[in-house]
């Protein structure tokens, strides 16, 4: 029987382990010039090996940092001027969201129907909220939570191979008009910044609100730079490890047997993401057109990927950060509001109507 020293020494070793990869594929990729390297190549290489069998995990804690230093870095674009300017396109906003409800349904009903779930499962695995509050809310409304974690998992993992990837394949980039408050380093700065931004996290943790750690550093970064309170900006290497840490944790997230027995389930997560992404980036583009703003930018905005990545693409890629991140913050709250309301106004409905297709 193993000794408890030696159990944490292994969990160590993994996480030496998934902290090492991630450096190393963080690395190539950068190398290689890919879109946002230090996510991307920790996320997939991490992913990979965790499927693969071997043993590697992040622990809890990365992710928390990750998004701890990505939300405090996003911001720090939230000037006055840009705090203005995104108040006027609510209207946008509040369609952003009411899309992603829209878009989460008929990509779950065809899910649950390419996949053989019941349909709670498939609404709740693919509406793009937060993937273990669609989880916990899945499971209370009957649905199967290891399905509703696995299609969400897949979905991050997915956009965020697809989109960022397209949007540099096309040239895209370079052309955001947003600049920090703060624009040089300061060391003492930069201490209190992180130290204010975290006591956010533990703050939004301590009450129970979901990605505590990413809207707890944004809100306090954005409270500061919208009150010109500019203590530092966010050195290259700090928001790269942000990336690095967050790329684990998510690849993480995938367990050996991902792939066993569920390669029906799997294709049609796959195909039902796909879908998703391209009827998000239609939506994203008639917007832009007819708000007359960088099409790119609202692709971002409307794309069904996670906060932090999605946010931190536009970041790397220079596409509009501000704007992109007030299109995911206010999706996410809506659907974390509105979801378990929506789905039990159209259970009842059904029921009512008598039909046997009741979500």
């Amino acid at each position: 029987m193993a000794s408890p020293a030696s159990g944490r020494l292994a969990l160590a070793a993994r996480w030496g382990a998934a902290i090492a990869v991630g450096v190393a594929a963080g690395g190539l990729c950068a190398l290689l010039r890919t879109p946002i390297p230090w996510m991307l190549g920790p996320l997939f290489a991490v992913a990979f090996l965790r499927i693969a069998g071997a043993p590697v995990e992040a622990p809890v804690s990365a992710r928390y940092a990750g998004q701890w230093i990505i939300g405090s870095a996003l911001g720090l674009y939230f000037t006055p001027r840009v705090v203005h300017e995104i108040a006027g396109v609510w209207p946008l906003l509040a369609a952003g969201a009411l899309f992603a409800i829209a878009l989460g349904y008929i990509s779950g009903i065809a899910l649950a129907r390419m996949a053989g779930l019941d349909k709670t499962t498939g609404v709740f695995a693919s509406v793009p909220g937060g993937a273990a509050e669609m989880a916990t809310l899945g499971e209370r409304f009957g649905g199967r939570m290891d399905r509703i974690s696995a299609a969400q998992s897949l979905r991050i993992l997915i956009v965020v191979a697809i989109v960022p990837g397209s949007i540099t394949a096309l040239g895209i980039h370079g052309a955001d008009p947003y600049v920090q408050g703060a624009t040089g380093v300061e060391a003492g700065g930069l201490a209190l910044l992180l130290a204010a931004t975290l006591a956010g996290g533990l703050a939004f943790q301590r009450l129970g609100v979901p990605n505590a750690f990413v809207l707890g550093s944004l809100g306090v970064s954005i409270l500061l730079t919208a009150f010109r309170v500019d203590l530092s900006a966010m050195p290259p290497a700090v928001s790269n490890a942000g990336q690095l840490l967050l790329g684990c944790a998510l690849g993480s997230r995938f367990q050996p047997d991902f792939l066993r027995g569920a390669h029906r389930f799997v294709a049609a997560v796959a195909l039902t993401v796909v879908l998703s992404i391209v009827l998000s980036a239609a939506f994203g583009v008639a917007l832009a057109w007819a708000a007359a703003l960088n099409p790119a930018t609202l692709v971002l905005g409307t794309a069904p990927g996670g906060i932090a990545e999605m946010c931190i693409t536009a970041k790397v890629l220079q596409l509009g950060v501000p704007l992109v991140t007030a299109f995911h913050v206010t999706r996410l709250v809506v659907l974390l509001l509105a979801t378990p309301l929506v789905f039990a106004q159209a259970r009842r409905w059904y029921r009512a109507h008598g039909t046997r297709r009741s979500p």
